[in-house]
């Protein structure tokens, strides 16, 4: 990253030991926001709790993560949900989101989806009631839409800080993506050539 490496103190220590106890290693992203535990952990939050009661599957999260990833060219999280989705899917069509290329296996459904993440990252002051509309037409609710559209602000906000900072995906991140996955990222910045400790 851009920035050197925060001090020590005993709550980034704590976003440390959280990620070796998850990943085995501390993710080039945590040490950015090292700088901020406590924004860190405010965020986290908040999300967690617009996710736990949004009604979208781990399948549709995925594909709004990947569709803001790929329009907003954020290797990173394109990585890490670009693997989730292929869990919840497959590669190619994991592959495919990420390259924003159609994709035979999605639901109409999930096809708005992937459209309205890039409508809001692209250029939000252009929707219009009528692109809403079709988000309705597809089958969502207004609280769906609106619960949507934060997701995608809330994936934004996170790339931004970590592309503009200079965090590179962890090479061990992108070991563990499906070989469709990495191929299909040719975007953002390039992953860590050595593994993270």
């Amino acid at each position: 990253m851009f920035l050197c490496t925060p001090p020590p103190s005993n709550a980034n220590s704590a976003l440390y030991s959280r990620d070796v106890a998850d990943d085995g290693y501390v993710a080039n992203f945590t040490r950015l926001w090292a700088w901020r535990p406590d924004v860190f952990d405010a965020f986290f939050s908040l999300r967690n709790q617009l996710t736990e009661q949004a009604k979208f599957s781990i399948r549709e999260r995925s594909i709004l993560v990947c569709a803001t990833a790929a329009n907003v060219g954020d290797s990173y999280c394109a990585l890490a949900w670009g693997t989730k989705l292929a869990s919840a899917s497959n590669p190619a069509t994991a592959a495919a989101v990420l390259q924003r290329d159609e994709a035979a296996e999605l639901t109409s459904r999930e096809r708005a989806l992937i459209v309205w993440a890039g409508q809001v990252v692209r250029a939000p002051n252009a929707i219009t009631a009528e692109d809403v509309g079709r988000l309705r037409a597809a089958g969502f609710t207004d609280g769906e839409i609106f619960d949507a559209t934060v997701l995608v602000a809330f994936r934004l906000a996170f790339s931004t800080v970590n592309d503009a900072l200079g965090a590179c995906p962890d090479y061990q991140l992108a070991a563990a993506a499906p070989a469709a996955v990495r191929d299909a990222v040719a975007y953002g910045r390039s992953v860590s050539e050595h593994p993270s400790q």
